[in-house]
């Protein structure tokens, strides 16, 4: 009886695998056709890479790579050993556990943000000793802000290897002695968990705690920071505050991950005694 043969692309089909893919296992070595005509290049494959694939398959399911697999068929049992599978347990309770802590990661960030859009208008906080990257530069006006951060300030801190605590952290400082529409001279901070090595873009240094603050919520562009400001010290006057320390401006949502400037939240924070 002669053997069932297929070509590639039925193969293919019957399989639920593409082509690209077989191509890429006969490169590797893994599964190679049954038969190639040498004269028209066409591959033909047979009942015994059928229940191959399948294998392959079922192997990647349990977390075997691709080299590992191989291994596997280059030797004679073509099965896992206990040991090799132990060692595979192992590497899964090891990612099951990076999981786990990135799960509970997004969620104490996604609470955080839930938190920071029902808080209250005016609220009175803590803020506690942290460590910064830091950037100071002039900019031209408000608007440069969000460039600044996502095209200059943000791939340097990925170079520098910065790791920022969940739910993340970032505000601004302005040092100009008097308001001015252009021209500003800002400070970006943004909390990393361990102190780095200086570039000629990040500083990293350490905040003190700051006991008491009032914290603000402002939804709208930066340019309109006055009209909240303007609400802050009239609370703070009705309410005997003083001013303890500069201010810091934080940002939650901004250009970076919503285009419409009327929904931008900034939390406005004014160390206070």
């Amino acid at each position: 009886m002669s053997k069932m043969k297929l070509k590639i692309g039925e193969f293919s089909q019957m399989m639920q695998v593409t082509v690209k893919t077989l191509r890429h296992y006969e490169q590797k070595g893994l599964l190679l056709p049954d038969e190639v005509d040498e004269w028209t290049g066409y591959r033909y494959y047979s009942l015994d890479q059928m229940q191959k694939l399948q294998t392959i398959r079922d192997l990647q399911r349990l977390g075997f790579s691709l080299d590992e697999i191989k291994d596997l068929y280059d030797d004679v049992s073509h099965t896992p050993s206990v040991r090799q599978l132990t060692e595979k347990i192992k590497e899964t309770e090891q990612q099951l556990k990076q999981l786990i802590a990135r799960r509970n990661r997004l969620l104490d960030w996604r609470d955080s943000r839930k938190e920071m859009k029902t808080m209250e208008k005016f609220s009175i906080q803590s803020l506690p000793e942290i460590i910064v990257a830091s950037h100071r530069e002039v900019i031209p006006n408000y608007a440069a802000i969000g460039p600044m951060c996502y095209e200059k300030i943000g791939p340097e801190m990925q170079r520098l290897g910065c790791k920022c605590p969940p739910p993340g952290y970032c505000f601004t400082i302005e040092h100009n002695k008097e308001y001015t529409p252009t021209d500003i001279d800002i400070e970006y901070c943004e909390q990393v968990e361990e102190m780095g090595t200086d570039s000629a873009i990040i500083q990293f240094k350490r905040l003190p705690a700051v006991p008491k603050a009032l914290c603000m919520k402002h939804v709208g562009p930066y340019e309109r920071f006055y009209e909240s400001y303007t609400e802050a010290f009239r609370y703070m006057e009705e309410q005997g505050y003083k001013v303890a320390g500069q201010h810091r401006t934080c940002y939650i949502d901004g250009a970076w991950n919503q285009e419409d400037p009327e929904k931008w939240l900034s939390v406005i924070q004014i160390p206070i005694e």
